[in-house]
């Protein structure tokens, strides 16, 4: 059992090792000028999609539930964050403060919704799943578009007309301007908060996946009938596996909102594609497998910018690159031949003739 909970944790820490090694190799780059502005602009959104892959993960590798609304938790975090830090700008000065706690309620909205989303939905599976939580993200999405929420000294006036119908004093501020968002944010987001971020968020996921309530939640992923039979309260962990990970999502929603200087709820935001795109991180980087969400959604996000010079064949490269990644992955002689090859199999057939000599 000690042998056992020293490898986790050395697997553990090797994750941690990766993304700190990855900040500070970075961060030489841009000491030395060796990253393109363009790049250091996708810092930010790198975080954001490497927590939202992380999360993903959890709901569809560790819990078992396919979810395509996840994009859903990510508008509700941003929203909700953005609407609080515009109304609190001139009231909490400190922009540390204020972001901290934009992102605590970013956070505690998205997994109230995970959890009104899930005490329904997660009594359905399979398709049925997927279709009613790709249903929840297309409702929040249409239901910010058609809000109008304006501020004066008689207090917020809501409206779902347009920003006249608000009726405010000359003075007045829209806040949420319809279709056009939120504009104004203060953009509060960077790199370091990214990473510490994409920390604290490896941290819950695999101290959840380790514990009790992991291994529990496991137990209903593999066989739902003999985790029931041997008392396991199906709806209680199902619902803590998908609430966390919308929380999670909203945390992602909070950093990406806050990078952003016009909050606006479009389709290429927080719509289908969104959505997709994270499961996309998911299965590449490997079901379950949280590293491999990390490597997967970095690699995906900057392959078209890298690609960018070669226009005319960018979309052609990033879909051999998906294949490639694919088959690497799933593939049953790409897996045989990664566990023939594994750096632990090496080693001990090494330490096996060491000990023959």
């Amino acid at each position: 059992m000690l042998k056992k909970m020293n490898k986790t944790t050395k697997n553990n820490m090797i994750t941690y090792g990766i993304v700190i090694a990855a900040f500070i190799i970075v961060q030489i780059l841009v000491s030395a000028g060796s990253l393109s502005s363009l790049m250091q602009g996708l810092l930010v959104p790198l975080c954001v999609y490497v927590i939202l892959a992380l999360s993903l993960n959890l709901t569809v590798g560790i819990l078992g539930e396919l979810s395509l609304g996840h994009a859903g938790f990510m508008c509700v975090g941003a929203f909700s964050s953005a609407f609080f830090s515009k109304c609190m700008e001139g009231i909490i000065p400190s922009a540390g403060l204020r972001f901290f706690l934009a992102l605590l309620i970013g956070a505690v909205l998205a997994g109230i919704f995970g959890i009104l989303i899930g005490i329904p939905v997660l009594r359905l599976k399979g398709d049925y799943l997927a279709i009613v939580t790709l249903a929840f993200g297309e409702i929040i999405k249409n239901v910010i578009n058609v809000f109008f929420i304006g501020k004066d000294s008689n207090g917020f006036h809501f409206s779902m007309k347009d920003a006249v119908a608000l009726d405010m004093e000359p003075d007045g501020m829209v806040i949420v301007n319809g279709p056009q968002g939120i504009t104004g944010t203060p953009k509060d987001s960077t790199f370091l908060i990214g990473i510490i971020l994409i920390l604290i968020t490896l941290v819950i996921i695999l101290n959840m996946v380790n514990s009790r309530d992991g291994r529990a939640i496991m137990a209903i992923r593999d066989n739902r009938i003999a985790a029931e039979s041997i008392g396991i309260n199906i709806t209680k962990y199902k619902l803590m596996a998908f609430s966390v990970s919308a929380a999670l999502a909203g945390v992602a929603g909070v950093l990406y909102a806050h990078n952003l200087s016009t909050l606006t709820a479009l389709p290429k935001n927080f719509g289908y594609n969104m959505s997709i795109m994270i499961l996309v991180f998911v299965v590449l980087g490997g079901i379950g497998n949280m590293r491999g969400s990390i490597i997967a959604a970095v690699i995906l996000t900057l392959l078209p910018e890298l690609l960018r010079g070669l226009s005319d064949y960018r979309m052609l490269i990033y879909a051999i690159v998906l294949i490639l990644m694919m088959l690497f992955n799933w593939a049953p002689k790409s897996i045989e031949w990664r566990e023939k090859h594994s750096f632990r199999r090496l080693t001990a057939k090494k330490k096996t003739a060491k000990e023959a000599e």
